[in-house]
């Protein structure tokens, strides 16, 4: 029994050591995670995803947090006897629709405030309103008018930088203003791309509902572990990629594009994704990276994916 203790103890030690290259080389760099899908709906991986970014912060680096409510919206929804709409994946959101929207990710962000500060960081939730974060103009979907559904066109980051200048870790509802000073909702993966852009993020990670990209989502033998931002657009005009992974696939391009150095596709279900993908050299989930990018998982190192 004491043997295996040992081995138990020794095995926690490599799992150390294996993470001190990582945590040597993201150290006070910014890292954005957009956070939403089942990991928000289950408390228990709700925990863990915050437990996660919590560390992070901890071994000092930067974290963003930029979260959804997509499922909470839509019970909010039904529970006033009306029924979710979405065009192309996009939620309908009338002036009603709206107001819940912001009323209920108002709660989710602050309860996500709550979770990070029980652990012993100070965190700060705000909207894209606040400090003139984000800055939308009205989107359509394939040119009908879908309501309150804001793009994002501008992204002032000054809030953010002085939050993490103050040691605070950010929590963002995707929540912002026109110019005429309308509320919209954002589409937090849109969202979440545009706010790494602006702050130059080394990495953006999507928690998600699938364990990454696939060339043939009914071929478990296709799964990407890897590929540039060339290749990923490649899948996209050859028709491979569809659904709700067709516009967080180019996100993930445009960010590449943008400067962000890496994004991650990670499934939000299994707990600790978030620190297998960035502390380990296998890692897990999708990466996207620019092209050119010769080198292993992270720069100098040569993992197995």
């Amino acid at each position: 029994m004491q043997d295996k203790n040992m081995e138990a103890v020794l095995q926690k030690a490599e799992v150390l050591i294996e993470a001190l290259p990582y945590i040597r080389q993201f150290n006070r760099k910014i890292i954005v995670v957009k956070y939403g899908g089942s990991a928000m709906s289950n408390e228990e991986l709700q925990k863990n995803v915050i437990k996660d970014v919590t560390l992070l912060k901890l071994v000092g680096f930067k974290p963003i947090i930029v979260h959804g409510g997509g499922k909470e919206i839509s019970r909010w929804v039904g529970k006033v006897g009306k029924e979710a709409r979405f065009v192309n994946g996009l939620r309908v959101t009338d002036d009603e629709t709206m107001e819940i929207a912001e009323m209920v990710l108002g709660k989710v962000n602050k309860n996500l405030v709550t979770m990070v500060q029980e652990l012993g960081v100070k965190a700060v939730g705000i909207s894209g309103k606040d400090g003139g974060l984000l800055q939308v103009e009205k989107k359509y979907a394939d040119g009908e008018d879908i309501g309150f559904v804001g793009s994002v066109k501008a992204v002032n980051p000054k809030v953010l930088y002085d939050l993490l200048e103050k040691d605070f870790l950010p929590i963002v509802a995707p929540i912002g203003l026109d110019d005429a000073f309308m509320t919209y909702n954002i589409n937090a993966d849109d969202a979440a791309c545009a706010i790494a852009q602006a702050v130059g993020a080394e990495k953006l990670a999507f928690l998600t509902d699938i364990e990454g990209l696939y060339k043939d989502i009914n071929d478990k033998s296709s799964f990407i572990s890897r590929l540039t931002a060339s290749q990923a657009e490649e899948l996209i005009e050859g028709g491979f990629i569809g659904g709700g992974m067709l516009p967080k696939l180019g996100n993930c391009t445009s960010a590449i594009k943008a400067g962000v150095n890496r994004v991650h596709i990670l499934d939000g279900r299994i707990p600790h994704c978030l620190l297998l993908e960035i502390f380990t050299n296998k890692g897990i989930g999708t990466a996207i990276i620019a092209d050119g990018d010769g080198h292993g998982k992270d720069g100098e190192f040569s993992p197995e994916n």
